[in-house]
């Protein structure tokens, strides 16, 4: 019986991860560190930002979690910045912020946007 577990605890394990929102672009972190507000990244090194369809797939929101400082400045800046102004999409964008740590986009499906803008961003 020990002899069966010798094998598998010395054979390197292969990780079969998803890494949907690991790093798109180099990191700046001279434009990360002068926001009012940073975005944490999780265990596994992603992005914490995730997607909720609720409602039978007719309500898609984009979460954004784990935001330390201004939350609302965050918001303000994705309000402004993620779309052009004046565009179909930008008119459509709603945003929330929850529980002081958690933004909440709805109006489109929108999570590779936000981890590009976020990416961008340093984070």
């Amino acid at each position: 019986m020990l002899s069966s577990l010798i094998p598998r605890r010395l054979a390197p394990v292969a990780r079969h991860a998803r890494l949907y929102s690991a790093q798109l672009s180099a990191p700046s972190p001279a434009t990360a560190a002068t926001l009012p507000y940073r975005v944490l990244r999780n265990s596994r090194g992603s992005i914490p930002v995730f997607t909720d369809i609720r409602n039978g797939g007719t309500r898609y929101q984009v979460l954004i979690r784990n935001v330390e400082g201004n939350v609302d400045a965050l918001a303000h800046d994705l309000r402004t910045s993620l779309f052009p102004p004046g565009s179909n999409e930008a008119e459509r964008m709603r945003i929330e912020t929850t529980r002081q740590r958690h933004i909440v986009l709805s109006g489109g499906r929108w999570k590779a946007d936000v981890l590009r803008w976020l990416a961008q961003r340093g984070f």
